[in-house]
């Protein structure tokens, strides 16, 4: 199983990747409000207000999904993401990671080991 963490730079695209999370299978999904270190740093540290003029065009503010899912979701998940925001490898789009989950309790769906 994979925790997968998606950080969406693009707040009004949320729910079409919440749809695309379904889609893909994925029962469940947490969700965060989140900001960059870049925007904060700019805005809220005086000494880093020179970068304002370089923080134009990126979101102020994110939204970070995550989930633990079964591996084979991964690739497919990720394909649908990429299908709604555009290509990860590209600048403002969004992140996306997987971590490897030794142990689950607690989910929708129990898993056993084999």
């Amino acid at each position: 199983m994979k925790l997968v963490v998606f950080v969406l730079n693009s707040e009004e695209k949320l729910e079409e990747v919440l749809e695309a999370f379904v889609e893909a299978g994925v029962p469940g999904a947490t969700i965060l409000d989140s900001e960059g270190m870049g925007r904060f740093l700019t805005y809220e540290v005086p000494l880093f207000a020179g970068f304002q003029q370089f923080m134009t065009g990126n979101k102020p503010y994110n939204k970070t999904i995550f989930s633990v899912v079964e591996d084979e979701t991964v690739g497919p998940l990720k394909g649908l993401i990429e299908k709604i925001c555009g290509k990860l490898s590209e600048p403002g789009t969004g992140i996306f990671f997987t971590v490897p989950v030794d142990d689950v309790s607690g989910l929708f769906q129990e898993v056993e080991e084999p």
